[in-house]
């Protein structure tokens, strides 16, 4: 039978075309039309997970059946699948040109991306993994401040995005992905220096080593920002 897709937003800009007819076998459902994506057109497969599917203006799960001349609309995250601000378990290292796009401008000369990752060891000590917590709405709205002394200090940044992983990580794997848009290089780097630290300082994400010789232990990281008028009530 043969399907017709249409693609949206920045997925027509990855494969090139709006448009895709493809011939699928008799009873094929949406996920057997992810999988044929990802084959014919492997550019996409990294985001086919946060892909949606519609037919006649409605969204359809992926167990749905295909008929011959059906319409299917991919469509890429509206706003959920890619926020400036975020927490997750998926890793972030596939997303990361999701990152760049939402951070660009035309009037910025330089894109800064910094990548925090997994090592393989700590004070002598081989890493196995690592296990990060956080105090998931309080961390968003301390990403979203950061972002904003961010912008005070260095007023020409464009825009800055802030991910963490949270969960279980390997060596290798990234925790931390902070992006940012400046008019040059210079300032860039430096405000890109500045928002990691900050995140380090003031987001309340922690982690805990695990390690080879089988011990594991919560890392204390650098003190958190207290207000005066908080110290006050102490």
């Amino acid at each position: 039978m043969r399907v017709s897709l249409r693609l949206f937003a920045g997925l027509h800009d990855l494969v090139g075309t709006k448009d895709i007819v493809m011939e699928l076998p008799e009873g094929a459902r949406i996920h057997d039309l992810q999988s044929r994506l990802a084959d014919e057109y492997p550019i996409v497969q990294p985001l086919l997970k946060t892909l949606v599917f519609a037919i006649d203006d409605e969204y359809i799960p992926t167990d749905e059946e295909l008929h011959d001349g059906a319409e299917v609309s991919l469509i890429p995250p509206v706003s959920g699948g890619a926020e400036l601000f975020w927490l997750t378990a998926e890793r972030l290292e596939p997303r990361h040109q999701e990152m760049i796009d939402l951070v660009r401008r035309d009037e910025s000369g330089a894109v800064v991306v910094f990548y925090g990752v997994v090592r393989n060891n700590a004070e002598g000590r081989r890493v196995l993994r690592l296990e990060y917590e956080a105090h998931e709405s309080m961390a968003l709205r301390k990403m979203h401040e950061v972002a904003d002394e961010v912008k005070r200090r260095f007023p020409d940044v464009g825009e800055i995005g802030i991910w963490h992983r949270i969960g279980t990580l390997k060596v290798g794997e990234a925790s931390l992905l902070v992006a940012l848009s400046s008019p040059h290089r210079k300032e860039g780097f430096e405000a890109c220096h500045f928002a990691v630290d900050r995140v380090k300082e003031v987001v309340p994400v922690w982690k805990k080593e695990h390690f080879a010789d089988g011990g594991a232990a919560w890392v204390e990281g650098h003190p958190v920002d207290v207000p005066e008028t908080a110290k006050a009530k102490r």
